[in-house]
């Protein structure tokens, strides 16, 4: 150790050698937390997940006069239905805010009551869609009737599947919660399922605009 660096900052943390740690270059430090790993890891894979979507809309976009003489959206959708599935699960979106602010405070109770409302909004709107789903294939407006519908089914297939997976895996969380209570890694679990939620409600909310408010012009 240098004498300078000693005098510069004598109760700076120093590595192994003796350096303070300001002068040890970025290759050689240590790991970053599990916090920053697992943070850092989940944005990429939005990202990624944003992007199958983006490709899925463009899709949807191009295809959307592609009725092949069958049903176009403004027949077959009905605004009042998907403005309920918005606001269940805009409504959603809330209550997971609210759990992750008593997660951070370490209130348990609130966890579980917050966390139960938000399972049960997200499970009554995939109800509301699996409805629908079948209600258009009753009619014969299944996703083989035409590119439009196959579009259709997809894009709001993939969007219920991701929420479908998500009420499982949140399910999960809410056992962990209740059986293991605050560890560091329940509480990175519950942040990565906060930022997933929130970016499917983003997803629908382009889902809504595209296919439900212009879709039916």
């Amino acid at each position: 150790m240098s004498v300078a660096a000693a005098v510069a900052d004598p109760g700076a943390p120093r590595d192994g050698s003796g350096r303070a740690a300001d002068e040890v270059p970025i290759s050689e430090r240590g790991p970053a937390s599990p916090r920053v790993v697992v943070g850092f890891g989940f944005w990429l894979y939005l990202l990624s997940d944003i992007v199958m979507f983006a490709t899925v809309f463009a899709a949807h976009a191009v295809l959307s006069g592609s009725t092949d003489g069958g049903p176009t959206g403004r027949e077959l959708f009905d605004r009042r239905n998907a403005f309920v599935e918005t606001a269940l699960l805009l409504g959603s979106s809330v209550t997971c805010g609210l759990m992750m602010l008593d997660a951070k405070a370490g209130r348990r109770r609130g966890v579980i009551l917050w966390g139960a409302a938000t399972f049960l909004l997200g499970l009554a709107f995939l109800g509301l869609e699996l409805r629908e789903f079948a209600d258009l294939i009753g009619r014969g407006a299944g996703p083989s009737r035409s590119a439009f519908l196959s579009a259709f089914f997809t894009l709001v297939g993939l969007h219920g599947a991701h929420v479908a997976l998500g009420l499982l895996w949140f399910g999960v969380m809410l056992l962990q919660v209740a059986t293991l209570g605050f560890l560091p890694m329940v509480r990175r679990r519950l942040l990565c399922f906060s930022l997933f939620w929130h970016a499917l409600d983003i997803v629908w909310i382009g889902v809504f605009t595209t296919v439900y408010l212009l879709g039916t012009r």
